[in-house]
């Protein structure tokens, strides 16, 4: 399958109102570009999501900009460009000045396992952005149907039925965990791709699918209102959310998946501004409707250095790259 190029832009003005007003309030540091020396930032900071508004990166990407828009006193426009799992987004930011005017919400998927689904050279790597923090983990579930019956993986092993499963897009984590567990568990079955979680989670309610792979910030209401069943998460370790789903690790398959965001510029920012940025998001991190927010949503604070995030995803890139040759996975939907 290939992915949607389709594009849908919403430009919201989420902090905006009164944060205007506080732009003189200071904070501004030399050094808004490379080699101006103008004051930074020098406007309202535009943050770009490659996925449509309403999901987990989107509302990420919403709650960094109001703390940064506070932190900064400018007004930071969250503004979505879906399309190819932010492939479109990305190459649009990163071919940018870079002045720290504009950043992209990153979401590792897109560096570590949509790069191993196109040709190298349309690859959108690390190389060309900078890369300013590191911001959250979310892990993903295996979930079921209830009419499937299915409650262990052993079920699922077992069944003779033939086995229909989502997934939610080409190149996405859902889509490789279930593709590497599945290899090592020798479970055959039909996939049925999703363009996100939502669709494919609806399938797994309705039984259109036997089951599917979820981030479980999206799974978990379903699950605990008992339309779905968890059957394991990809996490390394068990999830406090779910302490009675075991992990495919604990099931003894090595598919350690989860997906990660972080906060990115285009290549070539000036010290004084990434550090500024640097210094707004954690400030942002440090407070507690932030950390509330993690907590309502169930992502894991991953608040490493820039420079962590690019040696981390690049070790999952040669990780999986590792994975698909050895289970000879392919993700194209070819």
């Amino acid at each position: 399958m290939k992915a949607s190029l389709t594009r849908r832009t919403l430009i919201t003005t989420t902090a905006a109102a009164g944060v205007l007003a506080l732009s003189a309030c200071g904070g501004n540091v030399a050094g808004g570009s490379a080699e101006s020396g103008e004051a930074f930032p020098s406007g309202p900071i535009t943050l770009t999501v490659g996925q449509d508004a309403g999901g987990s990166t989107d509302r990420i990407a919403r709650a960094i900009a109001d703390g940064m828009a506070e932190d900064l006193g400018i007004a930071v426009p969250v503004v979505n460009k879906a399309g190819a799992n932010g492939a479109l987004a990305t190459k649009e930011v990163a071919a940018m000045e870079p002045d720290g005017q504009n950043l992209i919400l990153l979401n590792a998927s897109l560096i570590t396992i949509t790069s191993l689904t196109v040709p190298e050279g349309e690859a959108v790597t690390l190389d060309d952005l900078d890369v300013i923090k590191g911001l959250s983990q979310d892990d993903y579930v295996l979930v079921a149907s209830k009419e499937s019956g299915f409650e262990t993986l052993a079920d699922i092993q077992e069944s003779s039925d033939p086995l229909n499963f989502g997934t939610t897009g080409v190149g996405t984590g859902s889509q490789l965990a279930q593709a590497v567990l599945f290899a090592q568990a020798e479970i055959d079955g039909t996939a049925v791709p999703f363009d996100s979680g939502s669709p494919a989670l609806t399938a797994v309610m309705g039984d259109q699918v036997a089951v599917s792979t979820i981030q479980l910030g999206e799974a978990l209401p379903q699950i605990e209102a008992g339309t779905v069943t968890p059957i394991v998460t990809f996490a390394k370790e068990r999830n406090e959310f779910l302490p009675d789903t075991p992990t495919a690790i604990e099931e003894g398959y090595e598919v350690p998946v989860s997906q990660y965001r972080a906060l990115a510029a285009p290549k070539g920012l000036s010290e004084d501004a990434k550090a500024r940025l640097v210094e707004s998001v954690e400030a942002t991190q440090a407070t507690e409707s932030y950390q509330e927010f993690n907590q309502e949503n169930i992502l894991a604070p991953w608040e490493v250095t820039g420079e962590e995030v690019v040696e981390e995803w690049n070790a999952l890139a040669e990780q999986y790259k590792a994975l698909i040759e050895e289970y000879d996975i392919s993700l194209s939907g070819e």
